[in-house]
């Protein structure tokens, strides 16, 4: 098999996912490029004391790209638990949020910083985020309410029209040079609008996607999400890209059986199973096994994830 290039676009647990298992693929070069529109939480507070970009959906890369689970790894990930609503003290914080705060102040750049643990960690890839600038996503809701901040967006109950910057933001260009030379952008899994949707958004992002020859594949989620995604098709998450400039040249869908008792538990949280609405689409649909149910949870399998990636690459050869 040729050496490929894989870029994979998003934020969030969900990938971490796709590189926890992609990463085990030798054959490939692997560059995440990760949001940093996060206001919310430990990161948050981070931001707004210390004015530098989101890092949380970095450190969630950082430890999935790492090549074994080391002790700093799973430091790392260790919060300390919150006394109450303070900016004080260490309360409520991640470890991880904290190293990753205290190597950019010292390193003078975020991206030295990324660089650094890169190093520690012996990650497999390169970690680039969307921007270096310090930012604030914005959605439009369909009655045209405006609703200022990532962690508030799914929280309005109301259908997302838009996310948009009123800020100019400019892309990395680490970045940009990754898009243009990739084979394969993988976009997903995650939130649409607050995980994915932020990066591609970025003008320089979108024209890069437009003009390199890669095949873009976007990883579905299996379930909608509540205060985002609300009875959406697979074909609506498709139209949320397509309406803010992107597109796709395939789908990759879990055709698993969600068992009955945990559909159940999901709806009465709001969220249902996403399926296939038509017969006939512009690009590819590649149905397969993706899913894990173990925790009770739909959850993607990283294991599966890399599988389903081996099989489109072989495609391509």
């Amino acid at each position: 098999m040729t050496r490929k290039k894989v870029v994979v676009i998003g934020g969030g647990h969900g990938q971490s996912a796709i590189l926890r298992g992609i990463k085990k693929i030798e054959e490939i070069d692997i560059t995440a490029i990760v949001t940093v529109a996060d206001d919310g939480g430990s990161t948050g507070r981070l931001r707004r004391h210390f004015h530098i970009p989101a890092m949380g959906d970095i450190r969630n890369v950082l430890i999935s790209l790492g090549e074994s689970e080391t002790l700093l790894a799973t430091l790392m990930d260790y919060r300390f638990e919150s006394s109450g609503d303070t900016d004080e003290d260490v309360m409520g914080h991640n470890l991880g949020n904290l190293i990753l705060t205290a190597m950019t102040k010292s390193c003078g750049s975020f991206m030295d910083s990324i660089t650094t643990l890169c190093k520690v960690l012996n990650v497999r890839g390169d970690i680039i985020p969307a921007t270096s600038q310090v930012i604030t996503l914005f959605a439009r809701m369909q009655d045209g309410t405006i609703v200022r901040g990532e962690s508030n967006i799914p929280n309005i109950s109301n259908r997302i029209r838009e996310v948009f910057y009123e800020e100019k933001v400019s892309a990395t260009p680490a970045a940009i040079e990754a898009i243009l030379s990739a084979d394969i952008v993988v976009l997903g899994i995650g939130s649409v609008y607050t995980s994915i949707l932020p990066n591609l958004i970025i003008p320089e992002i979108k024209e890069a996607l437009e003009k390199s020859k890669a095949k873009v594949v976007y990883y579905c989620n299996a379930m909608t999400q509540p205060g985002e995604t609300d009875g959406y098709s697979m074909e609506d998450h498709v139209q949320a890209f397509r309406h803010h400039g992107s597109d796709v040249d395939m789908v990759v869908m879990a055709d698993d059986e969600i068992p009955d008792e945990i559909l159940k538990r999901y709806h009465d949280e709001g969220s249902i199973e996403v399926k296939m609405r038509e017969d006939g689409h512009d690009y590819e649909i590649m149905k397969c096994s993706l899913l894990d149910f173990s925790r009770d949870l739909v959850r993607h399998d990283s294991d599966k994830i890399r599988e389903s990636l081996k099989l489109i690459l072989e495609r391509m050869n």
